[in-house]
């Protein structure tokens, strides 16, 4: 494959940050946003004048110029590209080239939302489906659960091994003192859990809750000047093959497969070589999906890979180690949350849930349904 041209370590996220995660009752999407944001920009030792350029998908902000008005900044760049939760991986990839090409200096890629305590549930996306609507399907978790059924025909993937993924995560999560939801989660209690759809119970599912997070990037020459393990961008790709699920290709394949590669192949590195993992795992068939898709198992064998505690603490791969979208945090949009993970294991501030000697990983982020896909591979300094 011809590996296409990305500035690859010419620019690094010195700064990542979260606020509000959980419950946040009395803020806006917008005032959750600039919190984040204003925490990311004072951990990196700059100020809010030094932005100038901004990266937003806030649910408030359609036309990403609401957040500079907030925080008091003039950006000379503005980007609200917003492909659902794979918007922020594009925004990493999209402030890498215009750094490099210096179009500006100092970028802040920032989002939030108050989704559990404003609406208090899932809020999909208005949509024209006409394929899709006379069989009233649950949006979006109807089209995950298409995929689901379709790749436990074709593989024999069990719902025993959907719910590891699920144990998985909430194991992390108890290492994490800012994860929502933490407490004991065991594979009956998966399986006997509400049905959503099927085969997806509540337990598949991602939460609801408010939270936000930001990330401040810069050149690489800079970023050594702020911080001591600046986490350097080495690849980044993105993808989307279809937009509703019944123009997906293939229900067990998705646009990853792609963005992967490419990312991979401008890093210089491969799926093997990661020491951390940071899937958007909105619903338990995500990560076996994309644990396929990105090479680190073949096509068919995602189900077995988790067995047995495989991408829980102590298995085979350190797999969204803050306890992902379904035991951590998901705002509506949990994207930028995998990146800020991917940072603090790189610049080895995640706590009781560090991974030791953590100098490679990925964070891939998934939209609509299985619909856009985007993959980033970050480094530390002995990388480049």
């Amino acid at each position: 494959m011809e590996v296409e041209s990305f500035p690859r370590g010419k620019t690094a996220i010195v700064s990542a940050a979260t606020f509000g995660i959980g419950e946040a009752p009395g803020y806006s999407s917008l005032d959750l946003a600039a919190k984040a944001a204003v925490d990311a920009v004072a951990a990196c030792g700059l100020k809010l004048t030094d932005i100038d350029a901004t990266f937003t998908a806030l649910p408030s902000d359609m036309f990403g110029l609401a957040a500079a008005e907030y925080l008091g900044i003039k950006p000379r760049l503005t980007s609200g590209n917003r492909p659902g939760g794979s918007s922020f991986m594009t925004h990493v990839v999209q402030a890498a080239h215009a750094l490099e090409a210096g179009a500006c200096n100092a970028a802040l890629i920032m989002y939030g939302s108050n989704q559990r305590s404003g609406a208090g549930k899932l809020v999909a996306t208005p949509r024209s489906a006409p394929y899709e609507t006379p069989y009233k399907p649950f949006y979006p978790v109807s089209g995950y659960a298409l995929a689901a059924a379709r790749h436990m025909y074709e593989y024999g993937t069990t719902r025993e091994q959907l719910a590891e993924v699920a144990v998985a995560a909430r194991a992390w999560a108890n290492l994490n003192p800012e994860a929502f939801a933490r407490g004991p989660l065991t594979i009956e209690d998966c399986l006997s859990a509400r049905m959503v759809s099927d085969p997806l119970t509540v337990r598949d599912c991602c939460l609801v809750t408010d939270g936000a997070a930001a990330i401040v990037m810069t050149r690489a020459d800079r970023a050594r000047d702020l911080v001591s393990r600046p986490a350097y961008v080495l690849g980044g790709a993105a993808a989307a093959w279809h937009n509703e699920i019944t123009s997906m290709p293939d229900l067990t394949t998705t646009a990853a497969k792609e963005s992967g590669a490419r990312a991979f192949a401008q890093s210089g590195y491969g799926p093997s070589d990661m020491d951390v993992v940071q899937f958007y795992d909105a619903f338990t068939i995500n990560t076996i999906l994309f644990l396929e898709d990105l090479g680190f198992c073949p096509k068919g064998e995602g189900g077995r890979f988790v067995e047995r505690g495989g991408i829980a603490p102590g298995g085979r791969l350190a797999v969204n180690t803050n306890g992902g979208g379904l035991s951590c945090v998901h705002p509506g949009m949990y994207g930028l949350f995998a990146i800020s993970e991917c940072v603090r294991q790189l610049q080895g501030t995640a706590g009781e849930r560090q991974r030791a000697n953590a100098n490679l990983g990925v964070a891939h982020g998934n939209g609509l349904v299985l619909s856009s896909q985007a993959t980033i591979v970050l480094g530390t300094t002995e990388t480049l």
